[in-house]
């Protein structure tokens, strides 16, 4: 069994939810307390053992790779300020050279298409895909247990957690088959089922480990919903000829390309900060009391 040396991360989208801020920033760069939306998919990976990152770019991110690229200026200016703390943090989240690969989707075709433009630089092997805009909160990383299912399973790994019974029409549900190591079988994958017609409340959270088989799949992939090349059918089409399973995650997913989930990520990694959450917890509790104390009066 190949193990997961690359992960893609498809970041072209226009972040339409975040305008007008993301006329001018990518929906990826706006910064949960102090880093970007991006980078805590970076280290997720890097946490699961992934060696090689390859962005799926599109027009106007330029700023991400300015991101990830080394900034001897910048450098310089905290080393001579004395500011080591901050030079040796940055120094650390620097990429190593040659562990980066950034290509482009040069039309909005939706995410199957974003998946099967890396196909030349993730090659014949298998691969994890972490969507940025869902962003991992908990004791580990969200792919650190679906590639350890993985390990165990082999096959095709997609992450999950439960939602409520009566929401499964907002996301896309698998079918929950047997047990498998730390997960079970998925058994079918279906986008945003009626409640009543749901296999199980499990529902994919933004994590997955795939074969390359996926992309000649996606290489003849109808478009689908919104006219696009969706992930989701070309996974259902692999799932004729190979296994696929199911890793449920223990933690929470923050889904930061809505406003809400954005500024709920802020508010958990803030309270989880030591350095931060002694000066942010009591203002935000007094907010929430003048916020009800409002709503009781109206």
């Amino acid at each position: 069994m190949k193990r997961i040396r690359k992960a893609v991360i498809p970041v072209a989208g226009l972040g339409t939810r975040f305008l007008p801020a993301t006329k001018a920033v990518p929906k990826e760069m706006l910064t949960i307390v102090d880093r970007p939306v991006v980078q805590y998919a970076v280290d997720e990976a890097l946490e699961a053992g992934v060696e090689h990152i390859v962005f799926v770019t599109g027009r106007n991110k330029h700023v991400i790779e300015d991101y990830f690229d080394i900034q001897p200026e910048l450098f310089d200016t905290l080393s001579q300020s004395g500011k080591v703390e901050q030079l040796a943090k940055l120094q650390t989240m620097q990429p190593r050279p040659g562990t980066i690969s950034f290509t482009r989707q040069q039309a909005p075709n939706g995410l199957g298409h974003a998946v099967w433009c890396a196909r030349d630089i993730i090659g014949d092997e298998p691969f994890a895909l972490l969507l940025p805009d869902m962003v991992s909160f908990g004791d580990r990383g969200c792919l650190a247990g679906a590639v350890e299912l993985y390990e165990q399973s082999g096959g095709n790994v997609i992450s999950v957690e439960q939602c409520d019974p009566a929401e499964t029409h907002k996301y896309g549900i698998v079918g929950k088959g047997n047990a498998v190591g730390g997960g079970f079988s998925v058994t079918e994958m279906v986008e945003k089922p009626a409640p009543a017609a749901a296999p199980s409340n499990y529902y994919i959270n933004g994590r997955y480990v795939l074969q390359p088989e996926i992309f000649d799949v996606l290489s003849t992939q109808k478009r689908g919903a919104g006219n696009e090349i969706q992930l989701t059918d070309a996974m259902v089409g692999l799932s004729s000829t190979q296994d696929f399973f199911a890793a449920p995650f223990d933690g929470r997913m923050f889904d930061c390309g809505s406003k809400e989930g954005f500024i709920e990520a802020n508010v958990a990694f803030a309270l989880a900060r030591d350095d931060i959450n002694g000066r942010v917890f009591e203002p935000i509790e007094q907010m929430v009391a003048a916020h009800q104390r409002r709503g009781k009066a109206a």
